[in-house]
């Protein structure tokens, strides 16, 4: 006797059709499946078309539907971490956009969509992710600080959010101690907050 394509079917369906052929249905799990309904036969043994002896069991595996995924919680995570913690519970990244932004430190993620806690997705979703670039850089151009009071200078700039982040004292002829005799970067230059400024001052 010839083996008959259960697939698709329901197990009440698939055993009525069996029983008229004087043979048993046997149920082996119920696993995920995106191809069937829940509910309906995915896999079957013997496989259809294959020759058995009446009275003899058919081996089946019941589809229980798409695997539904809850959305993790991203915000607040780096993107790195993010994509780590999607693949390891079966869902993908998505769009990736990036924003300027004070509120979260470049590489952050801002938003995503779906939202954590929304409905549950399916397996190999994407979730689409906001990442911040960090505040925008503010430029501005660099001072001649040369001839300059070393220690009102670096106590003036210390103010306005630069950073001196090395001073080199030499002794330099005609001039007084304390006094800027080099500085990098140059005036006339690009910076911004974070640019780090050497000076070199007479001793």
């Amino acid at each position: 006797m010839s083996v008959p394509d259960l697939a698709g079917k329901t197990v009440s369906e698939a055993g009525a059709e069996l029983a008229g052929k004087r043979l048993a249905l046997q149920e082996r799990g119920i696993e995920f499946s995106d191809r069937f309904e829940s509910g309906r036969i995915m896999l079957q043994d013997p496989p259809a078309g294959s020759r058995i002896r009446v009275n003899r069991a058919i081996r089946v595996v019941v589809s229980g539907g798409s695997e539904m995924i809850e959305v993790p919680q991203l915000t607040g995570r780096s993107l790195e971490a993010a994509v780590k913690v999607l693949a390891e519970i079966g869902l993908q990244k998505g769009l990736v956009s990036q924003i300027h932004t004070p509120r979260y430190a470049a590489g952050r993620i801002i938003a995503q969509e779906p939202a954590a806690g929304a409905p549950r997705v399916r397996r190999n979703s994407a979730v689409d992710l906001l990442v911040s670039q960090g505040e925008i850089e503010t430029k501005y151009v660099m001072p001649d600080l040369i001839e300059r009071q070393a220690a009102a200078t670096i106590a003036r700039l210390g103010g306005l959010g630069f950073r001196v982040a090395d001073i080199r004292y030499s002794y330099y002829p005609g001039h007084d101690p304390g006094i800027i005799i080099n500085q990098f970067p140059r005036a006339g230059y690009s910076v911004s907050k974070r640019s780090l400024i050497s000076l070199e001052v007479s001793r």
